[in-house]
């Protein structure tokens, strides 16, 4: 441990980490809060502050000079050094496997946004909404992305928040009903796959098909081309990205139907990230820092063919 680190475990580098997640959402040539409304945020003194920012200072996380009774300026922030000090550590985001481009144009512009914001970052795919969201609940994911759909579920009945809604078609660009060809979508006893891992899509699933006399198939969207071309399945409501991507000849994409399925799907279409409640301070950090327009304007330049995907 060298003596920099050695200082901020002093009481004056414990406030100089408390501040530095202040000062990672101020703007550069912006005025400073006064140090007594400081030392009140922090609860401690205003020499404790005063030295805090010294610190900072000489760590070359910031920079600062007085003006006389305009106070004092901040006209230098170094915010990858910012966030070490403050202690947040490295945010782990869970996303769902990268099996179309779409994805992968997320997975790159959320990286190209975190790194723009100096924020430590990393990347892990899990199949399923359900399985992201417990790793959230469960603490081993820091961030998780999910449908707007999913999230607002997950934000009433859990102790979870919305970081960001990123828009429509940043998730995916549309569900739609798939129909073995030749099948009659109003024909009793339709064989409909659904994967409950899936939270948005059994939702979708149940209220396209809601009210029909239907037999359920249990089935992972790595499946679909296989219980379609065996002819074991015969519709589904599922992401057209990945049709589009090739599921295969002998199934026909239809529009999903009922206005309360487009207002689903509508919704579904939206990508959102969402945090724990109780680590309230690095989720206000993220919320400033996050620049939405990077992510999505790096995903539409991935979905163009205009850049690679890299996460």
């Amino acid at each position: 441990m060298n003596g920099t680190d050695e200082r901020f475990l002093t009481r004056n580098g414990l406030a100089a980490r408390q501040l530095a997640v202040l000062l990672l959402g101020q703007k550069e040539d912006t005025r400073l809060p006064r140090v007594r409304d400081l030392a009140q945020q922090l609860g401690v003194g205003n020499g404790t502050v005063q030295a805090a920012l010294q610190l900072l200072e000489e760590s070359e996380a910031i920079e600062t000079v007085a003006r006389g009774h305009l106070g004092t300026f901040l006209i230098r922030s170094d915010r990858a050094v910012l966030w070490r000090l403050s202690g947040l550590g490295t945010l782990l985001a869970s996303m769902p496997l990268p099996y179309s481009r779409r994805y992968e144009g997320l997975a790159t512009g959320l990286r190209a946004a975190f790194e723009e914001a100096g924020a430590p970052f990393a990347i892990t795919f899990m199949r399923g909404a359900g399985t992201r969201a417990a790793a959230l609940i469960e603490g081993k994911a820091d961030l998780v992305v999910l449908s707007r759909f999913a999230a607002d579920r997950l934000v009433e009945q859990h102790p979870v928040e919305l970081v960001a809604d990123l828009g429509p078609a940043t998730y995916v660009g549309a569900h739609g009903l798939l129909l073995r060809h030749g099948a009659d979508p109003d024909a009793a006893g339709l064989r409909v796959a659904v994967d409950s891992a899936s939270e948005d899509q059994r939702m979708l699933t149940e209220r396209a098909f809601a009210g029909r006399e239907v037999t359920w198939v249990e089935a992972s969207y790595m499946q679909l081309p296989d219980l379609f071309a065996r002819g074991d399945v015969d519709a589904t409501v599922w992401n057209l990205d990945e049709v589009h991507a090739g599921l295969g000849p002998g199934v026909d994409a239809l529009p999903l139907g009922a206005e309360i399925t487009r207002d689903l799907s509508l919704r579904n279409s939206s990508a959102a990230i969402i945090g724990r409640t109780r680590e309230a301070q690095a989720l206000t950090v993220v919320r400033e820092l996050l620049d939405l327009s990077v992510v999505t304007a790096v995903q539409s330049e991935v979905l163009g063919g205009k850049r690679l995907p890299s996460y």
